[in-house]
């Protein structure tokens, strides 16, 4: 194709609608069913449009059927309890070196994430934490209705593709082993399960995109905690060895692999160089790479192509728009990231992507809904910017 395609990282603001079945859900309330399945097949049908008129190419259902990118998982998934746990600090998340360089900072950002939670899912319970307590086993009903659900919005469009984002391996936040005898055979027990969500996105004709936020900022969390950076690798390369073992037997031109360092607006001042991590990413077997190059604490990074190899036959997904800021980019500076990292990689081989998601989870958006698509359609503007220069020299 003579052109950079435009697409992104999977996870947008969730409809009003929607958000009051999903907030009765996550209360325990009893809910309409039937209600439930329509209003979500409606607001699949809607954000996938929204997305074709903003000029996206390549698109996905929002995760609309998912409570978080993390947990939903969890709900899929046979083997596990949810317990309820009580907060060292004001957050579930684990103690960092930016945390604790900035503990004014993160107190304030927790504190409005918490608020937005609990506004808008009316969530009054205490948090809660995942264990193991038996043979993992997958259920593949809420997969096969959001495949479903993507398949009858994208044949409304011509000529539009559609992927599924699914968690890595990695990315078991708040699950803690009970049952298994080691820790890599919980994490490859793991990897089977997702294994067969994987090959049912796969068999559907869908691309698949694996979401692996964790496995970058676990290296602050590690060395946070007292650890080097040789037990960050060891904890690193054992989910990348489990993700290939999930990926094995899948077409890589079908696979999008997506890293970055955490989509929370805090000041990432201690997240891994991208030069430092850029080999285990490119171990997991994927066609396509998406990660961070918009916001000021990666762009830069775009540089470690000329020293670093991109492998034949792959592609980069660059973010070129970021969730990060309300600030909405100018197509113009779309374009440049795009031919600028063209120019390294090759204008084939490169899609236009965002750094992360717009709504880490149906209950927290990191923009206004009003920005994030004017995001997403300066994004394909530039695109179109960037292809009409690489293509007429």
């Amino acid at each position: 194709m003579s052109r950079i395609l435009a697409t992104h990282t999977g996870s947008l603001i969730r409809p009003t609608e929607l958000l009051s079945f999903l907030s009765a859900k996550a209360r325990g309330a009893a809910v309409d069913e039937d209600a439930y399945q329509l209003r979500l097949s409606e607001s699949v049908d809607d954000v996938v449009r929204k997305q074709v008129e903003a000029g996206v190419d390549v698109v996905d259902d929002g995760e609309m059927g998912k409570a978080s990118w993390i947990t939903y998982l969890y709900e899929r998934v046979g083997g596990l309890e949810s317990r309820p746990v009580e907060l060292e600090g004001p957050s579930m998340l684990p103690p960092s070196r930016d945390r604790q360089a900035f503990p004014g900072a993160y107190a304030e950002l927790d504190a409005l994430d918490e608020a937005a939670v609990r506004k808008s899912s009316a969530q009054e319970q205490a948090p809660s934490a995942w264990y193991c307590t038996g043979p993992l086993r997958y259920d593949r009903t809420a997969i096969d209705r959001d495949i479903a659900n993507v398949e009858a919005a994208v044949a409304q469009h011509e000529g539009v593709e559609a992927f599924l984002p699914v968690v890595a391996p990695a990315s078991a936040y708040w699950l803690t082993n009970e049952h298994y005898d080691s820790e890599e055979e919980f994490v490859f027990a793991l990897a089977d399960v997702l294994k067969q969500e994987y090959r049912a996105i796969i068999d559907s004709g869908l691309l698949l995109q694996v979401d692996d936020a964790v496995l970058m900022h676990e290296c602050d969390t590690i060395l946070a905690g007292g650890g080097s950076y040789d037990d960050y690798r060891r904890w690193a390369e054992l989910r990348v060895r489990a993700l290939n073992h999930a990926l094995e037997g899948l077409p890589e031109e079908r696979v999008r692999y997506h890293v970055c360092f955490g989509s929370w607006h805090g000041p990432h001042a201690f997240d891994p160089p991208l030069r430092d991590v850029i080999d285990l990413i490119l171990q997991v077997n994927a066609g396509a790479y998406a990660m961070e190059q918009a916001n000021p604490r990666h762009e830069h990074e775009w540089r470690v192509w000329e020293d670093v190899k991109l492998p034949d036959g792959k592609k980069l997904i660059p973010g070129v728009v970021t969730h990060h800021t309300n600030v909405v980019e100018h197509p113009e500076l779309v374009a440049q990231r795009l031919i600028r990292l063209a120019g390294v990689v090759g204008r084939d081989n490169v899609l236009a992507g965002t750094d992360c998601g717009f709504a880490q989870g149906a209950f927290v958006k990191r923009v206004h809904e009003e920005i994030q698509w004017a995001k997403l359609s300066a994004l394909a503007e530039g695109a179109r910017l960037a292809s009409q220069h690489l293509w007429s020299r």
